[in-house]
Order: C-alpha cells, then sequence, then structure tokens
C-alpha cells in the first residue's frame, strides 16, 4: 500500500512547524502545577486552550492568565472522572472554539502507602483517577479532533521502574504508556498522533502533598543525573512540540521529563559529581 507525502515534500521544516497558531487544545488538571504550565505553555505558542479542574479559584486565575495572552479560552470546573462532565466539557469546548487539535490528559494523583495497607476502596479510586480519566476523557475527544491532532498523556517515571509505596499509581501510569502505544496504531488512520511525557523531579505542589514518607532523597546524593532543577516549564515545552507539526512523525512514544534519572537506572550522582550504584 503506498504511503501518502510527507507533510515536508511540499514545504520547507523551519520554525513554523512549531506554531499552534489556530489549534485548539484541552488540557486537564490546569489549576496548578504541570497542567497550569502547559496550559499556559500551549497558549503562549499560538492555541486557544480550554481548561478543567476541580478548583475552581486555580481554574479562573489560569483562564485569566490566558486570555492576558490574547488567546481565546473555556473553562470547566469539573471532576474528570465523572464521564459525563468530561464529555459536556469536550462538547462545550467544540462549540465556543471549534474543532479539537490537542487533548493533553494532565489529571491524575496519588498517595504513599504500602500495597498491603491501600484497600479495595483506595485502589478502585487510584485506577479510577489515573487510568480511568486518560480512557474518559480520550473516548469524549476524538470523535471531535481534526486530521493532525495530538493526544499527550502525562505518566511518570514510576510508569517505567518500580514505586514502592505507590504501587498502584504505579502499575496505572504504566497502563497508560501501554494504553498509548496501542491507540498510536488505532488512531493512525484518523491522522491523531498519541505519545506520553513522563516527569520526574520537577516540583509541584502536588508532589509536596504527598508526603514526607515519600521522600527518596539520600544525603550526600543528588536527585538526579542533570546538575540543574526541572521545572513545570520543562513539560509544557515537551508537550508543545508533541503538539506541534515538528513531531508529526512522533507517535506510540514516551519522552521521559527527569534529567536523566530513568536513563541512570541505579546510578545516582554523588555531590563530588562522581557516579555510584
Amino acid at each position: 500500500m503506498p504511503l501518502d507525502p510527507s507533510i515536508w515534500s511540499d514545504r520547507p521544516f523551519g520554525p513554523a512547524a512549531f506554531s499552534l497558531e489556530g489549534r485548539v487544545a484541552l488540557v486537564t488538571g490546569a489549576a496548578a502545577g504541570l497542567g497550569r504550565a502547559t496550559a499556559l505553555g500551549l497558549a503562549r505558542c499560538g492555541a486557544a486552550v480550554s481548561i478543567c479542574d476541580r478548583d475552581e479559584a486555580g481554574l479562573a486565575a489560569c483562564a485569566k492568565s490566558i486570555e492576558a495572552l490574547g488567546r481565546a479560552t473555556h473553562s470547566a470546573t469539573i471532576d474528570v472522572r465523572e464521564e459525563d462532565a468530561v464529555r459536556a466539557w469536550v462538547e462545550a469546548t467544540a462549540d465556543a472554539l471549534g474543532a479539537i487539535d490537542v487533548l493533553v490528559n494532565n489529571a491524575g494523583g496519588g498517595f504513599w502507602s504500602p500495597f498491603l495497607d491501600v484497600s479495595a476502596k483506595g485502589e478502585h479510586a487510584l485506577v479510577r483517577e489515573n487510568f480511568g480519566t486518560v480512557t474518559a476523557c480520550i473516548r469524549a475527544a476524538v470523535p471531535h479532533m481534526r486530521a493532525g491532532g495530538s493526544i499527550v498523556n502525562v505518566t511518570s517515571v514510576e510508569a517505567h521502574r518500580a514505586g514502592p509505596g505507590f504501587a498502584v499509581y504505579s502499575a496505572m501510569k504504566s497502563a497508560v504508556a501501554s494504553l498509548t502505544k496501542s491507540l498510536a496504531l488505532e488512531l493512525a488512520p484518523r491522522r491523531i498522533r498519541i505519545n506520553c511525557v513522563a516527569p520526574d523531579m520537577i516540583p509541584t505542589g502536588g508532589i509536596d502533598a504527598v508526603g514526607e514518607d515519600a521522600d527518596p532523597g539520600i544525603p550526600g546524593i543528588a536527585e538526579t543525573p542533570w546538575p540543574e532543577a526541572g521545572h513545570p516549564d520543562d513539560c509544557a515545552a515537551a508537550v508543545a512540540f508533541l503538539a506541534s507539526d515538528a513531531s508529526r512523525f512522533v507517535t506510540g512514544s514516551t519522552i521521559h521529563l527527569d534529567g536523566g534519572t530513568w536513563a541512570a537506572g541505579g546510578w545516582k550522582r554523588r555531590d563530588d559529581d562522581g557516579f555510584a550504584l
């Protein structure tokens, strides 16, 4: 079967490939942290951005910041664990802003606890919050997405390694990474790409709320191989790339936003800049 020509066949690659001008993006969990940074980053790159969160005040502040950038926005104070609410938000966005080009599944969360101390109810909540929200948003958004669209799922380094104290959370992030690979194939005929970003060691309020028991810090050992701190805008930058034409041949993949944590495996950077297991 012959392949369609690449978009670069009749236009040269250049800075315009990174522009999101004229596109409509959805971002879940946009009131704070990575979600807020991502929503603002997409707006700075030219997109109209629809946002949702349970935090009404934080959501309103994010919407105001998007408007200050001169971009159209739509917001809804909803719980993305409720499928009917998700569907209504997506449909309202399509009515207000037009067909959808980008979906960023950022909302999620967890708590530290040994697996045997997690109740069935707690496990169900983790599955619903970190996996069910992703599937619900994809089902709702894809019928409204244009060819050339992009879905970005925010997972975690814990999707790719053990997560003691976060066993169910880690399993669900891994499930999202697996789902992403399968949907890369299923959505390809629609010309919709789907990828993951997997952050680690990027300070946000959500990480701070997990608690001291989850802190893996070791005296004399650096948090990441890379000698600079992570920032929420690192997530925004990767998502903007995956949303743009610059990544038009990337689907079913994961970008690790972790200063080399995943690549390092068990290696840790010492204070003297040497490495040890």
